[in-house]
């Protein structure tokens, strides 16, 4: 293995507050009651799509479309940064750089939030790159986002790792024949991960490091 791939939320970061007051502004702002923020928890990591599609019992886009809109009214300029790092995050990072791995940043976020939080919490020399989706929806499909990673990057996936905390960054990293690790910090369960495929499961950024170095 050369290269790790990291997922954002729930893996690197917890954007608990910032991800679901955000949610809650937008749903209020249509005329929505909107749940308690324990009650938004699942909504940390699937694309903002998927989300609200649920939370508004809708198939129609552009009602979906002016929800994401309202979201990120809020969430670029208050909620990016009602997010903190989990512990020993920059250690975690460091120990696999200077163990001689290329990182990257895999995120269904879009790229242009993702670089704001890596600059925010001083983690940019961190990563040979930041990987995410585009405002328009593009690469949120988090299979197509890392065959783009891999395809840009000439990376061979045989030793390439994913490291991420939901279903979708083990179903993608497999999609492109991946290692997974799945992290059980974050927001996804254990036995939501392993239903996926995950190859390994770390219950601490420190277990992460152990499988690398």
């Amino acid at each position: 293995m050369d290269t790790v791939l990291f997922d954002l939320d729930g893996t690197l970061t917890d954007p608990k507050i910032g991800i679901t007051t955000s949610i809650q502004y937008a749903l209020n702002q249509l005329g929505y009651e909107s749940p308690e923020t324990e009650q938004l928890l699942w909504c940390i990591g699937p694309p903002l799509t998927v989300s609200f599609a649920k939370l508004l019992q809708t198939t129609d886009k552009a009602l979906s479309d002016r929800a994401i809109s309202f979201y990120r009214d809020r969430f670029a300029t208050v909620g990016l940064f009602e997010n903190s790092l989990y512990p020993q995050i920059p250690e975690t990072l460091k120990s696999i750089r200077a163990a001689g791995y290329q990182t990257y940043i895999a995120t269904s976020k879009p790229h242009v939030f993702a670089k704001r939080i890596i600059e925010h919490f001083e983690m940019t020399p961190l990563f040979d790159g930041i990987y995410g989706s585009e405002l328009d929806g593009t690469r949120t499909d988090k299979g197509e986002l890392i065959q783009h990673i891999l395809l840009t990057e000439n990376l061979n996936p045989t030793k390439t790792v994913m490291v991420g905390d939901r279903s979708h960054d083990a179903i993608g990293a497999k999609k492109n024949q991946l290692l997974a690790i799945g992290v059980t910090y974050g927001y996804g369960t254990e036995e939501e991960l392993k239903l996926h495929g995950v190859d390994l499961i770390a219950n601490s950024p420190q277990e992460i490091t152990q499988y690398l170095c």
